[in-house]
């Protein structure tokens, strides 16, 4: 079992935003178990917070930029990247603007962020998506594609083409997450000269200079651009080397656009929420196409994780068999629909009730084809939620357990004579008052085959 992880302390960076030029002070904070990576506006009222969610992305110009309730975070893939990239699963990253330093333009310094916090194991087990088939998502005005196939780390491949001969045809491979911090985390990012051209005329590149972004010259410069360059990098000479780039800055990999779109992609795919255990193949990425494949594969993730069927041996002795549950539950045949319960904690508990032709209800339900009614699923899911929330007091005899409401309820396959059901319960908030807020969930024959939230109370039998 592999444990989640945060920082051992805080740590802060002070730089510019390279789209907003304005400077930005960011704390990494430790977080608890399943928090994930997420933002805090510590400037604005309340110190609101945008989770590094797929679903809050908003657009994806010049960088991945979220909005939650009108709060913003703008370019968040270096930052998410490099924890990633460390291997950290929960962060708080506390910011006094939108958008976090830009550095050199690369997760090289949030990286040597993070080693100087140190990392710490939590007491929690990390949640990892198995990639079992081919996945996915292409957008067809761009070409651009992302595909994740199974394989047994988290490997990325990027493959960059832009038709142009200064940069040519380049790809980069990561075969395991450990190979991240020392030879992606410092590819910077890069732009072209006529993106440049049009970012400085509307003013979106206002924190950018020549150590922040690597600029390939794609286009004779006119003597016009050269004095606008001059100015925005406050440079009194700019020249473009032989390789193609503008002056003040080396290469650090010839594919270091490769990789800088690697990283992108690692930073990307963060928004899932959810470590992944497969290999990305991404042809010609970029943040858009990016983001719509952590948009899918959230989905996907989610959907599995709600049907996922819990394993348990039918076979061990019961934590409690019905003569137990009886003397627990005011319920008696034929309306006590659990047989066994299999195992139980603070916030859980598992119970199975063998279905058989000898039910009463099935006389009616219905002649010839008989299906157990929903309502009676339902019910049996309530009765092993009862002896969950009856196990919280100590004398569970003198206390009945009474219905408050139900919602979304999903009936997914028919429960017939000789089904084994399982009902699984969890909390969804502490008990509190005798009042209990639970989901339940009933499975068999290796599926989903009803659903709900349930709240109950106990009182007091008079």
């Amino acid at each position: 079992m592999v444990k989640q992880t945060t920082i051992k302390s805080e740590v802060s960076l002070t730089g510019v935003g390279l789209h907003t030029g304005k400077e930005v002070t960011m704390t990494f904070k430790p977080a608890p178990v399943n928090n994930g990576y997420t933002f805090v506006r510590v400037d604005l009222e309340g110190q609101p917070i945008v989770e590094a969610d797929a679903n809050y992305v908003v657009n994806t110009q010049r960088g991945t930029n979220l909005e939650k309730k009108g709060v913003k975070i703008q370019t968040s893939e270096h930052v998410l990247a490099a924890f990633v990239g460390c291997d950290v699963d929960n962060v708080i990253i506390e910011l006094n603007a939108s958008e976090p330093p830009i550095m050199d333009g690369s997760s090289k310094f949030f990286v040597e962020a993070i080693e100087k916090a140190g990392v710490v194991e939590q007491d929690a087990e990390r949640k990892v998506y198995l990639v079992k088939e081919v996945i996915s998502y292409t957008d067809e005005a761009t070409g651009s594609e992302i595909i994740v196939m199974p394989a047994d780390d988290y490997q990325v491949t990027a493959m960059v083409d832009f038709g142009t001969k200064v940069l040519g045809t380049q790809n980069a491979t990561m075969k395991n997450i450990r190979e991240f911090k020392n030879q992606i985390a410092d590819a910077r990012t890069f732009s072209f000269l006529h993106e440049l051209e049009t970012l400085l005329q509307n003013g979106l590149i206002k924190g950018g200079d020549l150590n922040n972004a690597i600029v390939y010259v794609d286009k004779e410069i006119s003597p016009e651009t050269m004095e606008s360059l001059k100015v925005a990098f406050g440079k009194d000479s700019i020249a473009v080397k032989p390789n193609g780039i503008l002056d003040n800055l080396t290469l650090h990999y010839p594919n270091e656009a490769a990789r800088h779109k690697l990283l992108d992609v690692v930073g990307d795919l963060a928004l899932i929420g959810t470590r992944i255990k497969g290999k990305v193949i991404a042809n010609k990425p970029g943040h858009f196409v990016n983001t719509q494949f952590a948009k899918k594969l959230s989905k996907i993730i989610k959907i599995e994780q709600r049907n996922q069927v819990p394993v348990y041996d039918l076979h061990a002795e019961p934590l409690m068999d019905v003569n137990k549950i009886m003397s627990m539950l005011p319920h008696r045949p034929p309306f006590l629909l659990v047989d066994k319960i299999l195992e139980m904690s603070d916030s859980h508990v598992v119970g199975l009730k063998n279905v058989t032709m000898n039910e009463s209800f099935f006389v009616g339900h219905f002649p010839g084809a008989p299906v157990m009614p929903g309502v009676l699923i339902i019910e049996a899911m309530a009765q092993t939620g009862g002896i969950l929330i009856l196990s919280s007091v100590p004398d569970p005899e003198n206390y009945l357990t009474y219905f408050m409401k139900i919602d979304n309820v999903k009936f997914k396959h028919k429960v017939l004579p000789g089904d084994t059901l399982i009902f699984k319960c969890d909390l969804l908030s502490p008990i509190r008052r005798g009042i209990c807020h639970m989901q339940a969930n009933a499975y068999a024959n290796g599926k989903l085959v009803a659903e709900a939230e349930l709240m109950a109370q106990i009182v007091k039998n008079s």
